[in-house]
């Protein structure tokens, strides 16, 4: 679990962050019970939106008309307290206990207070909070009340639409468009439930809210229920005896459309309610207990020697579960539904960091992910006929599919989001075997993306097929030719919608593909240009980045950092200087397109030029870093990653918490120090402890099969937990495990690490003041 103790009230728009729970469909933010004293309220439904105007002062063809933001929508959470007549409030009185707690094995949020009123009333006020990973309209409040002594209570139970919200955001457009944003629909009220019902202003969007409770009181109770078209209000008046206990249990249901009618929304989490009151707080709290079981069977990492670690590695697992889990067909936002960072948009951040780690560990997840993909194929396929292509292109930031980024040298021209999203429908299909799926869906976006890139790729006269013009990971290097992360990563995508044609050659058939089409895809990808500089050694990022002038790090004090928001793009684009990982991520996913010597010549090459002005970068440094025998730095990367939003490195928590950051704490340890690579369905692993660590376990599951992976000084074990015998190698062995047959063995030495220094200012953060920590 993490414990907070005590109540900073600077700290409230992080530790909402960090309490926050979700089931990727609904997601509430940490705020306290009583609603106040707060920092940045917030209930998200994944996918609900508003939408505003994009305009610009030169426009031009095909650039986005409409941007997309997340809505924070009717809370539930509220239940305030009054003691007679005076409302618990933690600024107010004294507050002789507090804490909370966010529990990674009951999937709760609880919450202990004792406090004193200013006239000298105490009551212990304890709470306990779940958005069910079951039920997925659901959530439920426990709330109970003892007082020291006979006491007057009276509790109020809110839906509030419209909460008023402060938005920090530096473009008006959005914080117009998030006045007010719900048009109320509907509101009823009868006996302990209400029903609220609203649409979005501008998009239209369709939910409602409902609420439900049962009171538990010793003596009689008062209690009446109204609503208004923005608030519905339960109220509970009861006279409680020193030694007695108020209980109310509150049940939640939400729901949204973009197609159905207000009558049905209503029915909808009415139906919500009522499972959930058959079900019951305890049998809510059973069911949450019995998933995450099953998912700490499949997905824990175990480590010994660092505590601190060890929780902060179990917290990102939580998060990246709960983003996920009762997502279906939503997309993945890169805050999760923890915060309205980035609008709520899902970026390539999923694809690429997240999808990794839920299709090891939770595959039903990462497939709904990707039948979101699938889901706005038609709106890709018009975004590349706006740009003049053929195919699909997914877009650099969205909520429904459509772009909505306004900056194009950075989103319309990053095409390796297509590719990145073709990478992990072949990832998914080769760690799951799920064919159903492949000839559903993964077969449709491989083969129409392979189209994006022979419609935006051509062969040059030197029998090369280039990609021209466009930006790869690194934002500090746009409109580029031949970015070898790009390059290698459409060539998987050509080369796997090809084999995917053959294994279903009736879908092939259907999508209009040709055994023309498929030799041309070959062709392409075994033509694919990767820049080589052979006068240095080491491969370019992009055609002519070597030959490029070096950024002045000496230059550079450390509080301009992060360089976009102190530096002009145009010199950024023009030197040497990257702001995450780019090349170094290419011989991650495509490692298998470098030797050992070409890694780590890379990587010392590329590292003194990277800034990490991304939390994505940190992760995937981690894992070169080790694979070139660097294991110290790549202890540290991985301790960036892990503590980035624990302890709020990048000062941005406020608005949410990073999911391919946390991500990155998995890929870290898994890839990074387990050394695991799935390379077109062969797992191989090449384990090595870090320092600091005298034990490291972690768990995963292939095609299938769950099994351990258990790394000690000079020796590894492999275990099945689950399932059938594991096929795999051992650095570069072939090892077969049988179920109750463990695997023990011995771990080579590292091999020497090339010399590898950071820019000035940049080397990773290890650790951080022990007053910053919860």
């Amino acid at each position: 679990m993490l414990r907070w103790n005590g109540l900073a009230v600077d700290q409230l728009r992080r530790t909402e962050s960090v309490f926050a729970l979700s089931n990727g469909h609904l997601g509430m933010r940490g705020t306290l019970d009583e609603g106040e004293p707060r920092g940045l309220p917030g209930t998200y439904l994944n996918g609900f939106y508003e939408e505003h105007a994009l305009p610009y002062g030169e426009p031009g063809y095909g650039y986005p008309e409409a941007g997309q933001t997340v809505v924070n929508v009717t809370d539930g959470k509220v239940i305030r307290l009054l003691v007679e007549d005076e409302p618990l409030d933690m600024r107010y009185g004294r507050a002789h206990v507090h804490r909370r707690e966010l529990d990674f094995r009951t999937g709760t949020l609880r919450r202990h207070t004792e406090w004193e009123s200013p006239t000298g009333r105490r009551v212990t006020v304890r709470t306990e909070r779940l958005v069910s990973l079951t039920q997925r309209a659901v959530a439920a409040i426990l709330y109970e009340v003892e007082p020291s002594e006979d006491v007057q209570l009276v509790l109020q139970s809110d839906l509030l639409a419209n909460e008023p919200v402060e938005h920090d955001s530096d473009d008006p457009r959005v914080a117009a468009a998030l006045n007010e944003p719900l048009v109320s629909d509907f509101a009823h009220v009868e006996d302990f439930r209400a029903v609220l019902a609203h649409h979005a202003r501008n998009s239209g969007l369709r939910m409602a809210a409902a609420m439900d409770h049962e009171l538990e009181v010793e003596d009689g109770v008062r209690t009446e229920i109204r609503a208004e078209k923005d608030l519905a209000r339960f109220t509970a008046a009861v006279d409680v005896p020193a030694g007695g206990k108020l209980r109310l249990v509150k049940y939640l249901g939400y729901g949204w459309s973009a197609q159905r009618s207000v009558p049905a929304l209503r029915a909808q989490v009415e139906a919500a309610l009522a499972g959930a009151r058959q079900t019951g707080w305890e049998g809510l709290l059973a069911e949450q207990r019995r998933f995450l079981d099953d998912f700490w069977e499949v997905a824990d990492i175990d480590l010994q020697g660092d505590d601190e670690m060890q929780q902060a590695v179990r917290f990102a697992l939580f998060h990246i579960m709960q983003a996920a889990v009762r997502g279906e067909t939503r997309a993945i936002p890169g805050k999760g539904l923890t915060g309205p960072g980035y609008d709520g948009h899902a970026f390539w951040d999923t694809e690429m960091f997240v999808l990794p780690v839920l299709a090891y560990t939770v595959p039903e997840a990462a497939r709904d992910a990707l039948r979101w993909r699938h889901s706005t194929l038609g709106k890709a396929r018009e975004r590349a006929a706006v740009l003049g292509q053929g195919g699909a292109a997914f877009p650099w930031r969205s909520i429904s599919g459509a772009e909505c980024s306004a900056y194009w040298p950075a989103s319309t021209a990053a095409f390796h989001v297509s590719g990145d999203v073709s990478h992990a429908v072949a990832q998914y299909v080769n760690a799951t075997g799920d064919t159903a799926f492949e000839r559903e869906c993964g077969a449709e976006i491989l083969v129409e993306t392979a189209r994006l890139w022979t419609s935006l790729g051509h062969h040059d006269p030197h029998g090369g097929f280039r990609i021209d013009g466009v930006t790869g990971p690194d934002e500090y290097s746009a409109v580029e030719d031949n970015n070898v992360y790009t390059n290698l990563i459409a060539q998987k995508n050509l080369r796997s919608a090809a084999d995917a044609c053959d294994r279903h050659p009736d879908v092939a058939e259907r999508l209009d593909v040709t055994a023309e089409e498929v030799q041309g895809w070959r062709k392409a990808a075994d033509g694919m240009v990767i820049p080589f500089d052979s006068l240095l050694g080491v491969h370019e990022q992009a055609e002519g980045f070597t030959s490029h002038a070096e950024w002045d790090f000496d230059g550079t004090d450390a509080d301009e950092y992060p360089l976009l928001l102190n530096r002009p793009y145009f010199d950024l684009y023009r030197k040497q200087v990257i702001k995450q990982a780019d090349l170094v991520l290419a011989m991650h996913v495509r490692g298998d397109a470098f030797t050992p010597l070409q890694k780590a010549r890379n990587f010392a090459y590329y590292e003194p030029r990277t800034v990490r002005d991304s939390s994505l970068s940190a992760g995937t440094q981690a894992v070169l870093a080790a694979e070139v025998g660097a294991l110290q730095l790549a202890y540290d990367y991985l301790a960036e990653a892990v503590f980035t939003d624990v302890y709020d490195l990048h000062h941005n928590v406020h608005n949410g918490l990073h999911m391919a950051s946390l991500a990155g704490a998995w890929v870290g340890l898994v890839a990074g120090f387990g050394g695991m690579r799935d390379h077109d369905g062969e797992l191989s692993f090449a384990p090595r402890l870090p320092p600091g660590l005298t034990r490291m376990a972690f768990r995963m599951s292939f095609r299938g099969t769950r099994f351990a992976v258990e790394v000690e000084p000079g020796k590894v074990t492999y275990r099945i937990v689950a399932g059938g015998p594991l096929h795999t190698r051992h650095h570069g062995v072939p090892v077969v495990v049988e179920p109750g047959l463990p695997a023990t063995l011995s771990t080579p030495d590292p091999p020497e690490p090339p010399d590898l220094r950071q820019p000035p200012h940049r080397a990773p953060v290890r650790r951080v003041p022990p007053g910053a920590r919860p």
